[in-house]
């Protein structure tokens, strides 16, 4: 017997949407029942959650983004030693996003990795610890020569520790919050599938306003005022959103955990390398757990089918090997693999971002800087304001512009799909290491006299910024979109680790150049380096990866949804069949014959 709620009927799969969603999840409320959607989830639940990731940029951003600037005007640190701290650092972070995601989709689930992993985010960097610094410079100019101590190995051990600690934190919420935040929306309900289609962008518009603050509030802060206050207001901005997350436990709606999804894909890829001998059957409804799969049979990777094969059951003695893997499993193995060739491409795009954070960072110190004549002096970590601004706007147009106008020629629902703005980001970025690549040689040209304005590093800015606002929504909706349901965190993660790899590429990238050129493009004097070069380099790379994600693009499919109906008659003849395991293909006859009345 079903009981009838507010919200309609709970505990079965009702018009309401309350029941199971497409592949077989119940979603429930903070008490384990299934959901009321009139108290629960939408539109305060998404911005709830995505409160803790805004603060959780305020922190990071806030650290990172003014990070070089410390390490070589405190720490007496090289310029590329600086670069390779911060981009190690960022890298760090978002490969951690991986064990977090894993951590949530096999036991925590995505409330509970969140909570703890803002609260240990609240941690103040230890460069507010008395003698974290060695001792000042006697130049005036703060350089690293002459009479400039290095930090010593305690106070780097010291830095190392701040650092990556805020890494753990940060990267368990980075990457269970989109997720978290997608399940407030319910995509079969018309009203809040429309809802869901400008998710993405609100929520990195929303996250975006903090990296903003980040960049002028607290980097001023940090400059005028002193780091401890700088860093004392992230660790109340962080905690304050961890309270107003939790004190929201009520309105939100959960999945629980459905084991570890490497498991699934372990046991899929050894299934289907001990059949590997064994032709696939010529009809899928031969394969294990047809008439119960949750997701339609794809074509694509057939090899994976073999991990299915029913006939080993019935020839196994071991009770083990009888229990392989389901059709299901199968296909949300292959989901997974599909995911890999666009995100290999997606590294490069992050190379590019963390220059903003580390490179071009340095070259605005070294540049006109005043606002005004001889008047306000901005902080050379406040440039970067100019990119926020950018992805700010860029996200603002996607809603009330972009997207309309998009979906006139489309004809799809979000306006322009998942990889169209990866792809779009993609170019973007090439565009702006152009872009940086001239300023930087017209920088350096009159490096003998006058210091250039350090407003011509906006182009550049602005371009990474607007390729952020295409790529990185792209991104993210991809990698939750395409994955399986019980993965969403762990395909989170791994979208988070392209981060990672395009800032440790950045360092590797750099270390390359050092060794190959002998230091001449990247010194401590940006003066007597070649830096432009550098930027040409990576624009040559964006050229060429770009020319691969439209290969990889070009042969993707897009997740495909059972059809209600389908699923429906499916369900019902397993369910009035009552078939037992080994009789299954006798199920699947019944439901092909109701689908094939429903049609």
């Amino acid at each position: 017997m079903r009981e009838v709620s507010a919200g309609g009927i709970v505990g079965g799969h009702d018009a309401g949407g309350n029941g199971p969603d497409d592949d077989g999840l119940v979603v429930v409320d903070y008490m384990g029942d299934p959901v009321d959607k009139s108290s629960t989830g939408g539109w305060l639940a998404a911005a709830l959650i995505a409160g803790t990731e805004l603060a959780e940029r305020v922190g990071v951003m806030g650290v990172s983004t003014n990070m070089v600037t410390y390490l070589v005007g405190a720490l007496h640190l090289s310029n590329a030693q600086s670069a390779n701290i911060v981009t190690n650092f960022m890298g760090t972070l978002n490969l951690l996003a991986f064990l977090g995601g894993f951590v949530a989709d096999a036991k925590l689930g995505r409330y509970r990795t969140i909570a703890a992993s803002a609260t240990v985010a609240t941690i103040v960097p230890s460069t507010a610890v008395p003698g974290m610094r060695p001792p000042p410079c006697a130049q005036a100019d703060g350089g690293a020569a002459g009479g400039c101590a290095p930090a010593s190995g305690r106070q780097m051990a010291l830095l190392y520790l701040a650092l990556y600690t805020i890494a753990v934190g940060a990267g368990g919420l980075k990457a269970n919050v989109s997720g978290l935040g997608t399940d407030q929306f319910d995509g079969r309900d018309p009203r809040e599938g429309r809802a869901e289609v400008f998710f993405f962008s609100r929520f990195y518009f929303l996250v975006s306003l903090g990296s903003l603050f980040a960049t002028t509030v607290l980097v001023y802060v940090q400059d005028n005022v002193g780091r401890t206050w700088g860093y004392g207001v992230s660790a109340v901005v962080m905690a304050l959103a961890t309270a107003v997350f939790v004190a929201g436990s009520r309105r939100y709606r959960y999945r629980r955990p459905q084991g570890s999804p490497l498991t699934v894909i372990g046991r899929v890829l050894w299934a289907a390398w001990r059949n590997r001998k064994l032709p696939c059957p010529a009809d899928a409804s031969e394969l294990r757990g047809f008439s119960r799969a949750k997701v339609p049979h794809t074509d694509r990777l057939s090899f994976l089918d073999k991990a299915a094969i029913l006939d080993v059951d019935l020839a196994s003695e071991h009770q083990a090997v009888a229990a392989g893997p389901t059709l299901t499993e199968v296909e949300e193995v292959k989901m997974v693999v599909k995911l890999l060739p666009i995100w290999s491409t997606c590294i490069l795009f992050w190379t590019v971002y963390s220059q903003m954070n580390t490179f071009t960072i340095e070259q605005a110190s070294r540049m006109n800087r005043r606002v005004g004549g001889a008047g306000f002096v901005v902080p050379a970590g406040s440039m970067a304001v100019f990119l926020y601004l950018a992805i700010l706007l860029f996200t603002s147009l996607n809603e009330r512009l972009l997207v309309p106008l998009a979906r006139r020629f489309t004809g799809r629902r979000e306006g322009l799909a998942s990889l169209q703005r990866v792809g779009t980001g993609l170019v973007l970025s090439t565009i702006a290491m152009v872009a940086a690549a001239l300023v930087e040689k017209k920088r350096r040209d009159a490096s003998g006299g006058a210091p250039i304005s350090a407003f011509w590093l906006v182009p550049q800015f602005f371009l990474v910024g607007a390729s952020e606002a295409f790529g990185y929504v792209g991104q993210l909706e991809f990698f939750i979109r395409e994955a399986p349901e019980r993965m969403k965190s762990m395909s989170t993660g791994l979208f988070l680790t392209t981060l990672s790899m395009g800032f440790y590429l950045s360092s590797a990238l750099v270390a390359a150049v050092g060794a190959a050129t002998g230091g001449a493009w990247v010194r401590d004097d940006l003066d007597d380096g070649r830096l432009d070069l550098f930027y040409w380099m990576l624009a040559v790379l964006g050229v060429f990866n770009f020319l691969g994600f439209l290969c990889f693009a070009s042969r993707h499919e897009y997740k495909r949804e059972a059809p209600a109906a389908a699923a429906t008659a499916i369900t019902r003849a397993v369910e009035l069949t009552k078939q037992p395991e080994e009789e299954e293909e006798d199920a699947v006859k019944v439901a092909v014959a109701v689908n094939m009345i429903d049609v």
